[in-house]
């Protein structure tokens, strides 16, 4: 059975760069507290390399927990959120539906970045959503709304629940409401 989350392989390609820009942007974050540890910048690397079509679906599909190990292996919750983007972005080539996972992971890291500028989240959704190509957009529409769909990660779980829930929710309505 496929799911709705997992968008054709050209859809995949498509947001896949928008999600490691999204990642991209918080990787500082991450590397403040683990200066020597690339894993999360290799994702969003090799992210972009898949975007491109230089990489294909298989041999990225394997190697997508990579990145979601550097974040067991730093303390600050929003340097594990950071990684957590990046982890999500590289899964992109797995399951579409993981852009928003990075998308989010990543308002999420700018939001803990900053606990005295209430607004960061919401900044980066509205950053995130003005730098999504047009076949990024149209594809992501195509992804059920979160929570609706339980075969995949927009299904009950992690991205469901709490902040990132919302966040993704947040998207969704950006999407939505946007025109092109």
């Amino acid at each position: 059975m496929n799911s709705r989350q997992a968008l054709s392989e050209a859809d995949r390609r498509a947001v896949a760069a928008w999600a490691a820009d999204c990642a991209e942007r918080v990787l500082a974050v991450f590397e403040a507290e683990a200066p020597g540890d690339d894993r999360p910048q290799d994702a969003i690397a090799r992210t972009r390399g898949f975007a491109r079509g230089e990489l294909g679906a298989a041999g990225e599909i394997r190697r997508r927990f990579v990145a979601g190990r550097a974040a067991q292996k730093v303390r600050a919750p929003a340097a594990v959120a950071a990684a957590r983007a990046a982890a999500q972005a590289a899964a992109v080539a797995h399951m579409g539906a993981h852009a928003l996972g990075a998308a989010a992971y990543a308002a999420k890291a700018a939001g803990l970045a900053a606990p005295d500028r209430p607004e960061a989240v919401s900044e980066e959704i509205r950053w995130q959503l003005g730098q999504m190509s047009a076949a990024a957009r149209a594809a992501l529409r195509k992804l059920p709304p979160v929570g609706e769909d339980s075969s995949g990660p927009l299904g009950p779980g992690l991205l469901a629940s709490g902040m990132l829930r919302t966040i993704i929710g947040e998207l969704q309505a950006g999407l939505a409401s946007a025109t092109s």
